[in-house]
């Protein structure tokens, strides 16, 4: 019988611990991605991506235990989230301004000839609208600051603040990239105050000044 390989415990990147910040180092990883911008709540991109994500997503893993022989639980769903001014996260959370990528991640032994034929397997009957903005693309993060945060996405201003402002600068980085979350609850059937979300930043050491020769 294959043994099924759940990330969420096997991936170092994909631990967190509540209540306080972890400094990791993320390996580059490969996801299916699609773009949008909106408020997740409101926009019906967002929701088209969803439903052409997670389609692939189970054709990937059916093909990859009938076909290679090794199974996976899905990994959990992911989302980029950018704005102009990250006030818009922290302060005046309008969603409005946000600009997201959604992310499954996929298998380090699953190839780009598999994903097509994924795609094209889960086109062949009630094609997804967005199916045709999917692409398959490498994520490098490198060093990050983490946290598993516990309650609704309305909540996490509060930490985002104390992360980027706070514990961030005293750690001598600075905040690159983009903020990443990773839903380790399905948010369309988990009741907010317990939504459990990992949320990371990307960051780089500050450069120190040199010193006079």
């Amino acid at each position: 019988m294959t043994a099924k390989i759940d990330f969420k415990k096997t991936v170092d990147a994909y631990q967190a611990p509540r209540g306080r910040f972890r400094i990791v180092d993320v390996p580059d990883m490969r996801y299916l991605m699609i773009d949008g911008h909106g408020d997740p709540n409101t926009s019906p991109t967002f929701t088209a991506a969803v439903e052409a994500l997670y389609p692939v997503a189970y054709k990937l893993k059916f093909a990859s235990k009938r076909d290679l022989g090794r199974d996976y639980v899905v990994p959990p769903l992911e989302g980029l989230w950018w704005a102009e001014d990250t006030a818009a996260f922290t302060t005046s959370r309008d969603k409005s301004r946000w600009s997201w990528t959604l992310l499954l991640m996929v298998p380090d032994w699953i190839d780009t000839a598999l994903v097509d034929a994924a795609v094209e397997q889960a086109g062949a009957r009630n094609r997804p609208a967005r199916l045709d903005d999917i692409r398959l693309e490498t994520l490098s993060e490198g060093r990050c600051v983490q946290t598993l945060h516990v309650g609704s996405f309305d909540d996490e201003a509060a930490v985002l603040a104390d992360l980027h402002d706070e514990f961030i600068p005293a750690q001598g980085l600075r905040m690159t990239g983009k903020h990443h979350e990773i839903y380790l609850s399905d948010f369309r059937r988990v009741a907010p105050e317990k939504q459990r979300t990992i949320l990371r930043q990307p960051v780089l050491a500050e450069a120190t000044p040199s010193k006079p020769g």
